[in-house]
């Protein structure tokens, strides 16, 4: 049987061109999931499926940074997937882990998927060196004020209610400026 797994790193991010991609190579199951890539720890979907893949059956990417962008990860997987008789496609790249070119090819596309990372995560910390140097960083950019949160709570209204008064689509950024100024007092106390 064919297994497809489709992954995006963000909630935002859409799996309609990877689900559509795996349903076309005649995937039986497809799997997908929002999470990073950076690590297999907590990927459930990715989790189920190799558990359940069996001798003879075929996992279907799109492109093999969908299952890991770890060299160390993908390697273990692939091996973890041959001695189990199951071999590994990508739609968008010549990979297929039955044959020899295909595996030198997945071997290849590890090392640039793992590059790549490294690369945004070095780019993206030189940025924030330098910005704070600047004084120009002070860390993410606050959507709600924490001062508005605490107003509405002393008003009696409910965490839900806080959250749609101002247009939050997350109740625990609500419970976090809560806890925020719980901390604050406490250390305040001491």
């Amino acid at each position: 049987m064919k297994y497809g797994y489709a992954r995006v790193s963000t909630k935002d991010q859409d799996l309609a061109i990877q689900l559509a991609a795996l349903e076309a190579a005649g995937c039986d199951v497809i799997r997908q999931e929002k999470m990073s890539g950076t690590t297999t720890v907590g990927r459930v979907e990715l989790d189920t499926l190799l558990t359940f893949l069996r001798d003879g059956d075929t996992l279907i990417v799109t492109r093999i940074d969908r299952l890991a962008r770890s060299v160390l990860d993908l390697q273990l997987m692939v091996k973890d997937l041959s001695e189990r008789g199951i071999a590994l496609q990508a739609t968008e790249q010549p990979i297929d882990t039955s044959t020899a070119a295909g595996k030198a090819f997945f071997d290849m596309l590890g090392v640039f998927a793992e590059f790549e990372t490294t690369l945004r995560r070095e780019r993206q910390l030189e940025g924030i060196t330098k910005a704070k140097a600047e004084g120009k960083y002070s860390g993410g950019v606050r959507k709600f004020s924490s001062a508005r949160i605490r107003e509405l709570r002393a008003e009696g209204m409910g965490v839900s209610e806080i959250a749609r008064t101002i247009g939050c689509k997350s109740r625990m950024t609500i419970y976090r400026a809560l806890d925020n100024e719980s901390a604050e007092r406490n250390t305040n106390a001491e």
